[in-house]
């Protein structure tokens, strides 16, 4: 293969590529090396096949390929897997994406497989990110992640920190192109800037499309009706492609259709060239239809001479063929299926218990004073989200947190308990905090980044059944049974407490109680 046409398999389908000829310079002496990472949270889904197509692209055309397994990437995308369960999703990223190229026929013996931390926490690599703090604005960090990385007005640090590491990862990995999404094109020009800083050479970026949800949105982990899981069975499979988005004549917001073009095609044509997708029909109707080219199927569909109901039939077979050999992987090996449960344990039988009673939600202090009759004592309107508006809170807190550390700041606060008169004043909830045995040092619990007034408080595998006027000493009874773990993450019974945005922490206090 010459370097032309190494070249034309390594940019063919993307829907951009920076660095052109730097990459044909290094052609013409020798082959490219290049990397595509992962940050290891939610479960893979057949999105992954995206880039797998292009890493199989990638080897054909004599490219030395790292995939790096990006654990702490992960713990930094608003913590939303604990150390021990970031382990365990590292290992089976590692397994089910070794399946997937095994599947379409990618020799994995070719690839390098990394994970950050192996490298990321080192000496060089921290002072390195400390060199690239100092001379990184606020506002190049927030626009380099704003594809990637949810944007708030008040931001985690480890939100901005993100993009920087990623632009490292080039340099550590040696490598002369970083492979991704289109998403991360921001990413990728804050990497071409800051790097020759910092004294290092300025790669290629490749990227390719993003595929579509089934439901017309970006497909997510998240969001389980949007994608297709690796492991789903064949009727799953076709249940939800059945029910994907899929208007007649749309080509252009068509993530069937996308998924054809970014994966069926370009894979079966890399194993034979003479691929067919075919779409099989009892000859009472017409008997089977078969395509060539991708381009003969977007036609034929754009004119309506292809009907949704028919291009699902199709894609339902292809996607089923495709996903086949992972399934056949997991079903023959059980540390697989133990791995896969233990990285991503199903949800327990919810059970009822005391904590099932309590409604605990997210606040946001609006005002805060001195209780006029108790030095102790602060006074607070809160708001909770709720359309009667603001409540008033007194929380015994006055000793332990400056009043211009709890003004306009996000709370955890029980809000069902029976209404309390203290020193004279209503008030209509309490203030939840972590202090430690003699409680000389106390912390409020802070809130996952983005939430807001009114967000619940869950504890996966618990009911919740809110009463109404719930007396204090039942509160009091299960107290002791929350508490602030090693990560400080809060626990209740060792399940974290958590919102749809993230888990509820405390800054400092590990093994604290909770009240």
């Amino acid at each position: 293969m010459t370097p032309e046409e190494k070249f034309d398999l390594i940019t063919r389908n993307l829907q951009e590529y920076l660095g052109g000829d730097e990459m044909k310079k290094i052609l013409a002496e020798r082959d490219l090396k290049v990397y595509w990472g992962t940050a290891t949270t939610g479960r893979p889904h057949i999105g992954y096949f995206v880039p797998m197509t292009k890493v199989a692209d990638l080897l054909a055309a004599g490219c030395h390929v790292t995939i790096l397994f990006a654990d702490l990437h992960a713990y930094l995308d608003n913590m939303k897997a604990p150390w021990e369960l970031l382990k365990l999703r590292t290992k089976y990223y590692e397994a089910v994406i070794k399946a997937m190229l095994t599947s379409i026929g990618v020799p994995i013996d070719k690839l390098t497989f990394v994970i950050g931390t192996s490298y990321q926490l080192s000496a060089k690599y921290s002072l390195d990110v400390y060199r690239l703090l100092a001379m990184t604005t606020e506002h190049d960090a927030k626009k380099a992640g704003a594809e990637v990385v949810k944007q708030v007005a008040s931001p985690l640090l480890s939100g901005l920190v993100y993009p920087l590491l990623q632009a490292l990862d080039e340099e550590y990995l040696d490598v002369d192109a970083q492979f991704g999404g289109v998403d991360q094109r921001k990413i990728f020009t804050f990497a071409e800037k800051y790097l020759p800083h910092l004294g290092y050479k300025k790669r290629a970026h490749l990227m390719n499309v993003m595929v579509g949800g089934l439901k017309g949105s970006k497909m997510s982990s998240s969001e389980p009706e949007s994608k297709i899981d690796l492991l789903d069975s064949t009727k799953a499979v076709a249940e939800k492609l059945k029910g994907a988005f899929c208007e007649e004549g749309n080509v252009e917001n068509n993530p069937i259709l996308a998924f054809l073009k970014a994966v069926i095609f370009p894979l079966n044509s890399l194993k034979n060239a003479n691929y067919e997708f075919v779409i099989r029909r009892p000859e009472k109707y017409g008997g089977n239809i078969i395509f060539k080219n991708y381009t003969d199927l977007e036609e034929a569909f754009g004119s309506k001479k292809l009907h949704p109901a028919d291009l699902k039939s199709g894609a339902i077979d292809a996607v089923n063929a495709l996903l086949e050999p992972i399934r056949q992987i997991f079903k023959n090996d059980k540390e697989l299926q133990k791995l896969t449960n233990e990285a991503y344990p199903p949800p327990k039988p919810k059970v009822a218990d005391h904590v099932s009673k309590f409604d605990i939600r997210i606040g946001k202090v609006l005002e805060v004073s001195q209780h006029p009759d108790a030095e102790t004592l602060y006074i607070s309107k809160i708001d909770l989200g709720e359309v009667s508006g603001p409540r008033t809170i007194v929380s015994g807190l006055a000793k332990h947190i400056p009043l211009f550390d709890l003004e306009k700041r996000l709370v955890v606060v029980v809000t069902n308990l029976k209404p309390a008169t203290i020193k004279g004043v209503a008030s209509a909830g309490m203030v939840l905090a972590a202090a430690n045995a003699d409680k000389s040092t106390v912390e409020l619990l802070d809130a996952p980044e983005d939430s807001e007034p009114g967000d619940i408080v869950s504890f996966d595998g618990f009911d919740r059944t809110p009463e109404e006027n719930v007396n204090p000493k039942v509160f009091q009874k299960i107290s002791g049974e929350m508490k602030v773990g090693e990560d400080l993450v809060a626990v209740y019974k060792a399940v974290p407490w958590k919102t749809e945005r993230g888990f509820i922490t405390v800054k400092s206090l590990k093994g604290s109680t909770i009240a």
